[in-house]
């Protein structure tokens, strides 16, 4: 892996193939704000969803948990922390917080088409060639390049999943979903309520609700719930924790209401899901 570190600020570059994958779970960057850039023929899961790349795509990534299970051809992984790059800090410049990163329709990539693919790799070489070349001047040279990756997937992001078949978000309405994303993203451990989002985002929780509703989405407390539920599924498969131990984590104190809770929404008690899914009864969250 190349790498760029100074002081508190970090970025890692990897090229992968079939034949390195094993490499890929040994990163030292997993934790960090990820980019994966996956040509066709790849399988992979994120956060307990399958996904089959049938045309060049961009991940972004930042607690998801990401395995790839086949590659096919040249993948890229660009990694990096906050004090590299933080995409709350950027938001403005790039507006990509609430769409490309913690986006409640989870949602997590982008699809190229053949001139953009172009461009993507070429900005990912420009990468490789600043961190090979080691001058004074690469670090703000990288952090440009990484900041046009982020502009033109968000571009494309929007393109492919506003006003469309799939979403139906109109753009008029997309700064009020892209502010709870951010919001519940922030907030999930401790506040499980619609009032409280309905709070920070100055609107009446009805008001929220009836957006949510117009559009066909699931309610706001569905998505919350979502959220929450997800978290559970992580720290139950990947950090080995006791269910009394995860409801804490996630703001209950009542651990047997989580245990309900958990049971109701999965049809699994966490004990099953985790027992599931570790024999490999994947399914999708």
């Amino acid at each position: 892996m190349l790498t760029f570190e100074d002081q508190y600020k970090k970025l890692g570059f990897e090229t992968f193939y079939e034949e390195n994958l094993q490499t890929f779970t040994e990163s030292k960057y997993t934790s960090e704000i990820r980019i994966f850039y996956v040509p066709p023929g790849y399988e992979l899961t994120v956060d307990f969803k399958q996904y089959r790349i049938e045309k060049p795509a961009l991940f972004f990534l930042t607690h998801q948990h990401l395995q790839v299970e086949k590659a096919s051809g040249e993948s890229k992984l660009l990694c990096y922390n906050r004090d590299f790059y933080c995409i709350q800090i950027h938001d403005k410049e790039v507006a990509c917080d609430g769409l490309l990163f913690h986006n409640v329709f989870e949602i997590p990539f982008v699809e190229l088409d053949e001139s953009e693919d172009s461009v993507i790799k070429n900005l990912f070489q420009n990468i490789r060639e600043e961190l090979e070349g080691k001058d004074s001047s690469a670090e703000e040279m990288i952090r440009t390049y990484v900041k046009q990756i982020i502009i033109r997937a968000t571009r494309k992001w929007k393109k492919q999943n506003l006003d469309n078949d799939d979403v139906k978000i109109p753009g008029s309405e997309l700064d009020i979903f892209r502010d709870f994303s951010r919001l519940l993203e922030i907030h999930f451990r401790e506040k499980h309520h619609v009032a409280e989002y309905a709070e920070l985002l100055r609107v009446a929780p009805k008001t929220l609700t009836h957006k949510f509703k117009n559009l066909k989405l699931e309610s706001p407390n569905q998505f919350i719930i979502n959220r929450i539920l997800l978290e559970a599924k992580r720290l139950l498969f990947y950090m080995d924790k006791p269910v009394k131990e995860i409801a804490y984590d996630l703001g209950y104190e009542d651990p047997a209401y989580f245990n309900r809770l958990f049971t109701a929404k999965t049809g699994n008690t966490p004990a099953q899901f985790k027992k599931n899914y570790v024999s490999g009864k994947k399914y999708n969250i």
